[in-house]
């Protein structure tokens, strides 16, 4: 039989080697990526886990976890979800509107000479403004990641360690953009 700590140390190692593979493969980005926060107990205290998703791809292009919903986890984010875009290309952030992206595009645009983000912020549960309409599917598709995500850990109600809650966020997202059959690539 295998221990309980068998198999965390067998997720822990592999977690290791599938960041490392999704950093490597993650491939180009499409011009508009919804991005949103969605939280989870660490130690019964809550913390927030940020995606950001293609929009044409369906793939999951950045992750994150951190203690907060501040600027600096929406850069670290955002910065990890543009890092492999061409030079010059034009990207589209959807998000709510949580200030702290508004901050990050912000100052990523102030750092980046050759790439320009775009902000584009979908408010509330209604269409009350052109810029929700217009993007709201974006915001409901990052909307169905979050709660794709929330459905594997929720069984857990929280995490004993941060380590724990990192290593299931890693396979989880190498799960989703490469193991499971996706609907973008005909169900291969």
């Amino acid at each position: 039989s295998i221990s309980h700590q068998t198999v965390l140390n067998y997720v822990y190692a592999a977690a290791y080697y599938c960041h490392q593979f999704n950093l490597k493969h993650k491939g180009d980005i499409d011009t508009i990526n919804a991005g949103d926060e969605t939280y989870i107990k660490i130690k019964a205290v809550w913390h927030y886990v940020w995606l950001f998703i293609c929009s044409t791809s369906k793939k999951i292009c950045a992750y994150h976890i951190s203690d907060n919903r501040g600027a600096k986890p929406a850069i670290t984010t955002m910065i990890e979800a543009i890092r492999t875009a061409k030079k010059d290309q034009d990207i589209i952030l959807v998000t709510d509107g949580n200030p702290s992206y508004q901050a990050g595009v912000h100052f990523i645009n102030s750092q980046q000479n050759d790439l320009k983000l775009c902000l584009k912020n979908v408010i509330g549960l209604q269409n009350l403004d052109e810029e929700s309409e217009q993007f709201r599917a974006y915001k409901q598709m990052i909307e169905r990641l979050n709660r794709t995500y929330k459905y594997h850990v929720q069984a857990q109600n929280g995490f004993a360690c941060i380590q724990g809650a990192i290593a299931k966020l890693v396979l989880f997202v190498t799960h989703y953009n490469f193991l499971r059959p996706h609907q973008a690539l005909r169900y291969k």
